[in-house]
């Protein structure tokens, strides 16, 4: 049974930062993309009154709670994500294209989509969950990392189901202008399908040039971008 995701995480960041006057806005972050070849890194930001969560009907009687993306189906991901914005006290998307990411290195990439989504929430948030052990964030946003937060907190889970269901449309928006290369089903991460258009075709416009997958197709090798080291700072495994 899939972890549920609770507000342990959440309350005590509340009873840490009460006295501000008003109640504290937690807002739980999560990307989807990271390790992908093709397409942007993806993060959302979700904010939560801590009011029970929105929870499926499944088969008879079982329901469906809350919790990491890829610990759902894609059918109760999409239930999910169809439900959250009205739930939500406030949300909002931020994206690295291919190109930035190329220009840039993923840790700096992946920080200036979280910094977009976080800025377009309706109000900034007091406190950030990542999940995770790294702060890629860093100042002036106070952060709290923890390790499998999509499975513990209600805002890094609403986040995480979010991001992956906005991602993946975007990817499969992408097979109808470049049909063959799985966009639909891989959502731009490694697959044979993937693998062996790569080989055939090559790299589209929505392909990261600077990864090590172009390494090993000689015929279009000569298209990798070597990244500026100065360009961006210590860079966060893909895994």
């Amino acid at each position: 049974m899939p972890r549920t995701a609770g507000y342990e995480i959440e309350r005590e960041l509340r009873d840490a930062l009460a006295g501000a006057g008003r109640p504290v806005r937690i807002a739980g972050v999560d990307e989807v993309g990271r390790g992908a070849w093709a397409g942007p890194v993806v993060v959302c930001a979700a904010v939560t009154d801590l009011s029970a969560p929105p929870v499926l009907r499944g088969r008879g009687d079982r329901t469906v709670a809350l919790t990491d993306s890829k610990l759902l189906t894609a059918a109760h991901r999409a239930a999910f994500a169809g439900v959250l914005p009205g739930w939500l006290a406030g949300h909002a998307i931020g994206a690295s294209a291919p190109q930035e990411i190329d220009e840039v290195g993923m840790t700096e990439a992946l920080r200036r989509a979280a910094v977009r989504a976080l800025e377009a929430l309706p109000h900034p948030p007091d406190v950030v969950i990542l999940d995770g052990k790294h702060d890629f964030l860093r100042r002036p946003w106070r952060v709290r990392c923890e390790v499998k937060a999509d499975q513990r907190s209600v805002t890094v889970a609403a986040a995480s189901v979010l991001a992956k269901v906005h991602r993946d449309a975007l990817m499969a928006d992408l097979e109808h202008a470049h049909p063959g290369y799985g966009f639909a089903d891989s959502a731009g991460y490694p697959s044979p399908v993937h693998q062996r258009a790569l080989e055939e075709s090559g790299p589209t416009p929505h392909h990261r040039l600077s990864w090590s997958y172009l390494d090993d197709l000689p015929r279009w090798r000569h298209l990798k971008k070597h990244r500026d080291p100065l360009a961006g700072e210590g860079q966060l495994s893909l895994l």
